[in-house]
């Protein structure tokens, strides 16, 4: 085992350890952090469930070596969270709407639309439809995970309207 110092952001906290240099992000968050909201599938990028971001990007973290995330920003689905400690609007949103059966999926998901909406904070449905292709549902049609999205984005943009008054 090579062993070597790395240093992440994960939900804002600062975190240092030592880590094998083959392990996997996926199971440095899992694992090391404990952070398991963050799905497994076990086959290599299959279905999106480990997406997560990193420095903002969505990336598979079940094909990402954790050293390669050395000193990067990396968001979860533990971390949303408003600065007033309230629920945030998208997993609000995923919550009204139902979008899921079993919610394997749901966290990447979850990710995957922070990227889009973050990018595009006023997306189309076919905007939203692109913007989660990497990730794979075996329960929904996907029209009700669209719609919690969309949702999510009409809020986000009144509340950032509210803000700038």
């Amino acid at each position: 085992m090579v062993a070597r110092h790395v240093r992440f952001k994960i939900n804002g906290r600062e975190r240092d350890v030592v880590i094998d240099t083959r392990l996997l992000l996926v199971d440095a968050i899992r694992e090391t952090f404990g952070l398991t909201g963050t799905q497994w599938c076990g086959l290599a990028g299959c279905s999106g469930a480990c997406t997560v971001l990193v420095n903002d990007w969505p990336v598979f973290s079940c094909l990402m070596l954790a050293v390669s995330a050395d000193r990067a920003s990396i968001r979860t689905v533990e971390g949303f969270r408003c600065d007033d400690g309230d629920l945030h609007p998208l997993p609000r949103a995923f919550i009204e709407h139902c979008p899921s059966q079993c919610g394997h999926c749901t966290p990447g998901m979850l990710m995957s639309a922070m990227a889009l909406l973050e990018s595009n904070p006023r997306p189309t449905r076919e905007d939203v439809r692109r913007g989660l292709a990497g990730n794979i549902c075996r329960c929904t049609g996907y029209s009700n995970v669209i719609d919690a999205v969309m949702m999510a984005a009409q809020h986000m943009h009144a509340a950032r309207e509210v803000n700038a008054r």
